[in-house]
């Protein structure tokens, strides 16, 4: 049997890290939850991962009680959509500061109590590969935390310590729901931008188990030699696959044409 682990799960309260609190619990592990609120967590700390000095303080707490953090799982975070010409700056900058700016404070006060054997698992999205139209702002940072991820594995390796992200499709989750959403148009857009939000929301029946993510995410975190990446859902790898021979301009005009917003939902 092995010892129990010390891990961090951010944005612990809803969605994806509240199921990976729940499992890993389940099987033994030490779990620390963090995130702004607190739902039902029991062993819970307040954390604004957009401040440094929050997630500093927070870090230096959980090294300070238990010597260590073995994992360290990067959940929190937030959709946004809307055309990236009608959408404020403060917006993408909330966006930016939470999805990768948020990541990279963990990772960076987080990894003083880490040790050779610990795991970093920065949940992505599978819109880290593939981009959506009015999605494009929550795409790009989630192709960032997917690149920063790849290049903290390179950093990380010679530490002994490992890094992956995950990149899973879309989750029966509130995550939709809570989605900021930018309608605001103009004569170029029409209405093709609400009508693209509205056709991506329709699907919810179609999504994925939380719970048979988090039971992945789990069983990721507990490989020895893991993948630099994961995707998660069967159609998603499948597309992964084709985008190896399709060529780009391809799958764009049909990603254009089934999620551009032109058919009324």
């Amino acid at each position: 049997m092995r010892d129990k682990r010390i891990v961090v799960i951010t944005g612990c309260s809803s969605g994806i890290g509240r199921e990976c609190v729940r499992y890993f619990e389940s099987k033994g592990d030490i779990v620390i939850g963090l995130a702004r609120h607190n739902e039902d967590c029991d062993n819970f700390y307040c954390c604004d991962i957009s401040s440094e000095e929050n997630v500093k303080k927070v870090m230096d707490m959980i090294g300070a009680r238990y010597r260590r953090i073995d994992v360290l799982i990067n959940n929190a975070g937030y959709g946004l959509s809307g055309a990236v010409e009608m959408v404020p700056n403060g917006e993408i900058e909330k966006l930016y500061d939470v999805n990768i700016l948020g990541a990279i404070n963990c990772y960076k006060y987080a990894m003083p109590y880490m040790r050779k054997g610990s795991e970093i698992v920065n949940i992505a999205s599978a819109c880290a590969l593939f981009p959506l139209p009015y999605r494009g702002l929550y795409c790009s940072s989630k192709a960032g935390l997917h690149m920063l991820s790849l290049s903290l594995a390179m950093e990380c390796a010679p530490l002994g310590i490992k890094v992956v992200s995950v990149c899973p499709g879309d989750i029966k989750t509130n995550f939709t729901k809570n989605r900021v959403k930018v309608f605001e148009t103009n004569d170029r857009y029409k209405d093709r931008i609400e009508n693209a939000a509205r056709a991506i929301d329709s699907r919810q029946d179609k999504r994925m188990s939380v719970v048979g993510v988090a039971r992945k995410i789990y069983n990721i975190s507990t490989k020895r030699s893991p993948r630099p990446y994961y995707i998660i859902g069967f159609k998603y790898k499948v597309l992964h696959f084709a985008m190896r021979f399709l060529p780009t301009s391809a799958l764009l005009h049909f990603t254009e044409k089934h999620f551009g917003g032109h058919k009324k939902v």
